[in-house]
């Protein structure tokens, strides 16, 4: 589903993932998206992506919110707490995803997975960029539509994709980009079998529902981009567009890591 050539008005967000301090590239990525909002007199969503609560912690939210005031971020919505915008928290829309997981199974869109990882890598099939193992069309069972009842919260469940289609969108950053089903990625989780949406399914119902307008993110989430398209056209959503940002290396040329909470080139 290509995107809405209607203007509506700019709708940001900034959606960190508190299991671990802000690094500098999320604090660039925050700046790049508050600043484009600004510059288009748009709104900035602040939202807490903690869906993983065996990892997420408060003291990691406050840490984030601490610094990006720091860095004179600031955000237009989120539900109040004290006369200030706190963020919204994916761990309390839980019964959002459920109902949209639901749709997808009752349609024959997705299906429950009780494959291993061992069992995945043993057919030796990598994406394309080599960071992942294919999920393969043998393993696949035969299409069947869910019942509400025969949807279990604690399975994996993988979205259905269809083998060689192509998905393009325009990046604010980079370009035309387009991906293959079968190369780039395949049959992706939509939930997981620890009873919570994975990032794909949980990123697409809350940015249709907050209305955002644009995504900001790291170009080390094309691929996530790619997924994420197919779901906003399935559920017929309006696509945002997308802007990547270029991705920040320590001195080794690895990504940053979460471990350490230094923004200090970013203070000064």
């Amino acid at each position: 589903m290509s995107e809405d050539k209607e203007q509506k008005p700019y709708r940001g967000r900034i959606a960190p993932t508190p299991t671990g301090y802000l690094h500098e590239g999320h604090a660039r990525t925050f700046q790049i998206a508050w600043g484009r909002a600004r510059d288009r007199k748009g709104k900035i969503i602040f939202r807490n992506d903690d869906l993983d609560q065996t990892r997420s912690r408060k003291e990691f939210t406050s840490a984030a919110m601490e610094d990006l005031r720091t860095m004179g971020i600031d955000w237009d919505e989120g539900p109040d707490c004290g006369g200030e915008f706190g963020p919204y928290n994916q761990s309390e829309r839980a019964e959002k995803y459920v109902s949209i997981l639901l749709k997808l199974a009752n349609n024959g869109l997705v299906y429950p997975c009780t494959k291993s990882r061992k069992e995945i890598q043993s057919f030796g099939m990598k994406a394309k960029d080599g960071n992942e193992y294919l999920f393969p069309q043998e393993l696949r069972p035969r299409g069947k539509k869910f019942t509400n009842d025969q949807v279990s919260l604690f399975a994996n469940w993988r979205f259905r994709t269809q083998w060689s289609e192509k998905v393009s969108f325009l990046d604010g950053r980079k370009g035309e980009q387009t991906f293959e089903v079968g190369k780039d990625f395949s049959d992706f989780l939509v939930w997981r079998k620890d009873g919570i949406a994975s990032y794909e399914l949980a990123t697409v119902i809350d940015d249709h529902l907050m209305e955002i307008t644009e995504i900001i993110r790291g170009e080390d989430l094309l691929i996530s981009s790619a997924r994420q398209s197919l779901l906003f056209g399935l559920l017929k959503y309006q696509r945002p567009k997308f802007y990547h940002c270029e991705l920040l290396l320590d001195e080794k040329g690895r990504k940053l890591s979460k471990s350490e909470r230094n923004l200090s080139r970013l203070f000064s």
